[in-house]
C-alpha cells in the first residue's frame, strides 16, 4: 500500500471512530490537546529557567 491509501484508510478510520464513539473520540481529542497545553507550558517553564 501507497501512502495514498493509507491516507484514505486513516481517515476513513477516523470517521467511523467518531461516528461509532462519539464519546470516545471527543475524549481522545481532549486528551490530546490537553497533553499539547502541559508541553508547551513544560516548554515555556524550561526556557524560563535558562540563564540570560
Amino acid at each position: 500500500m501507497n501512502k495514498k491509501h493509507m491516507k484514505i484508510a486513516g481517515i476513513a478510520f477516523g470517521a467511523w471512530y467518531v461516528i461509532s464513539r462519539p464519546e470516545g473520540a471527543a475524549n481522545l481529542v481532549n486528551n490530546a490537546l490537553s497533553g499539547l497545553g502541559t508541553c508547551a507550558e513544560s516548554l515555556s517553564q524550561f526556557m524560563s529557567a535558562i540563564p540570560s
